[in-house]
């Protein structure tokens, strides 16, 4: 069983590693590093090269952040199960395995360990990592979208999702504490529950932490604002 963490959590990073934005870009013709704010993710590809290009990198971003997650949890059967029940150490490499394809987004070994802002490949980990995780995605996306509705910034509303899945994470894991089918006392639920909330809040300040530029432009309010017909793929 560790060299099969291993070989996951090797995997994770070797796909999350694949910069699809700059391949849809070089298909198109284009070096997308150097077109718009020069980013990889969605949110660039969509703007240099159209909504359906920037939908495709988001879609692809995202899958290989759950596709690694979703074979690692099938591997060693922790897919499925309530994390009150699940050994504390393969909770916590599943969890690696997810760190390892969302940081091979942002440190690309393809691009000398640089990359996109992790926002796509962040959703697919977490919304892979069923049912622990799944929900904390799932109510990140619904911030998001209420976010981007309210401000029409792309990435203020992706570090305010960010910021809340954390939140959503303790919420889900009160809750499976709670409905557990044995009783578990809550030094077992903080216990079992340290694993995904440090992931979660790892995921959000590395998040935020990419963003630290777009911080700075909103502030000062240079930030842009998408427009109404706009792509709304997230700054991935």
């Amino acid at each position: 069983m560790g060299w099969t963490w291993f070989f996951c959590i090797l995997g994770a990073y070797l796909i999350g590693s694949i910069p699809f934005g700059v391949l849809i870009g070089r298909a198109r013709g284009i070096n997308i590093r150097e077109h718009g704010s020069r980013n990889i993710g969605a949110t660039n590809v969509g703007r240099v090269l159209g909504r359906r290009w920037g939908l495709l990198c988001f879609a692809l971003d995202m899958a290989k952040g759950a596709i690694p997650v979703v074979v690692a949890g099938l591997l060693t059967d922790t897919i499925g199960q309530n994390p009150m029940f699940v050994p504390t150490a393969s909770l916590w490499l599943w969890l690696v395995v997810a760190i390892a394809a969302f940081c091979g987004h942002m440190y690309s070994m393809f691009l000398n360990f640089s990359g996109g802002k992790g926002v796509a490949t962040a959703f697919g980990v977490l919304l892979a990592m069923y049912p622990v995780l799944t929900i904390p995605a799932l109510t990140g996306l619904v911030v998001w979208i209420a976010a981007l509705l309210a401000t029409r910034i792309v990435s203020a509303s992706s570090m305010i999702a960010a910021i809340s899945i954390p939140v959503a994470t303790l919420i889900v894991l009160e809750w499976f504490g709670t409905h557990a089918e044995a009783d578990v006392s809550t030094g077992d639920v903080l216990a079992r529950g340290s694993a995904p909330l440090t992931i979660t809040i790892a995921i959000s300040l590395l998040i935020l932490w990419r963003h630290r530029a777009n911080i700075g432009r909103l502030l000062r309010g240079e930030e842009p604002r998408i427009k109404s017909r706009a792509s709304t793929t997230s700054e991935g």
